[in-house]
């Protein structure tokens, strides 16, 4: 499976949600559907981070890939930018810390440029958002549907550099 195929699951929910979440009346109901759809979004962000080393780990050698399989078996949350880049490409060398880098100023310069976005912010608002849902049932008030979904999409900018760095 490639990574970009974890994205589906998120994205049929939104595609579903986009189509209920307009119509709302009840301010209660929207925020859990915008709470939901910041987990489902760091859940396929961590499904694919972690396809993305294992498959980097397997691509290498056959024990490579099954220690990175069973490293990354609990990465749970764990997926801020800075842990992807500290604590996951590090492991491989400073060739990957310093090419991850490279490639997401990169995508993040070009991003803001084209979208006046900034996809390090969503990325890491979206995670936060999460969290927030996930551990006390609320999004912060400042986060509407609209930006979380947008957020999810920026945010796969960051996967996206990752993938491109980890490569031989």
């Amino acid at each position: 499976m490639t990574y970009v195929e974890h994205f589906k699951h998120a994205d049929d929910v939104i595609i579903h949600l986009n189509g209920v979440v307009p119509d709302l009346v009840d301010p209660l109901l929207r925020v859990k559907y915008t709470g939901f759809v910041a987990v489902a979004a760091v859940t396929v962000y961590e499904l694919a981070i972690k396809e993305i080393f294992c498959e980097f780990g397997r691509r290498k050698h056959k024990v490579l890939g099954a220690f990175t399989e069973s490293y990354f078996e609990r990465i749970n949350g764990r997926i801020s930018i800075d842990s992807i880049r500290r604590e996951y490409c590090a492991r491989f060398g400073n060739t990957y810390t310093s090419r991850f880098k490279a490639r997401l100023d990169t995508a993040a310069s070009s991003h803001l440029l084209a979208y006046r976005r900034d996809l390090r912010s969503a990325y890491s608002n979206l995670i936060l958002w999460r969290n927030h849902f996930a551990h006390a049932g609320n999004v912060p008030a400042t986060a509407t549907y609209a930006e979380v979904t947008q957020s999810y999409e920026d945010g796969k900018f960051v996967i996206h550099a990752l993938a491109a760095s980890m490569v031989r």
